[in-house]
């Protein structure tokens, strides 16, 4: 990945953080909780947003030319995620990654 800038590379560690975040929180918590944790709306796009962050990652660490397509899908779907755990309640990790996520995302689609 030496071509990646520094600013790619954040990117990257902030969508795997996203992704390892919502997947833990998803199967440790939300599951755990039911109600509106397993909403379905909610579930849904808690796994859009793992995996539209794992496609993230594999886009940039090959530094593809097509990674900014990705970002802007990702981006728009950690904003959704990061709505939806702050409006379920309890999930201030998941809220803070996935803004996180959706700054540096935005960023790299621009």
């Amino acid at each position: 990945m030496s071509t990646a800038t520094a600013s790619m590379k954040e990117c990257i560690e902030n969508c795997q953080e996203c992704q390892t975040t919502c997947a833990d929180m998803l199967t440790s918590h939300c599951l755990s909780e039911g109600g509106d944790h397993v909403e379905q709306t909610h579930v849904k796009l808690m796994l859009d947003c793992i995996a539209a962050c794992a496609a993230c990652v594999d886009f940039m660490s090959r530094n593809s030319d097509h990674h900014a397509h990705y970002c802007k899908a990702c981006a728009a779907i950690c904003k959704a995620c990061a709505d939806s755990c702050e409006k379920v309640g309890n999930m201030d990790k998941c809220v803070e990654c996935c803004r996180k996520c959706h700054e540096s995302c935005s960023s790299m689609a621009a």
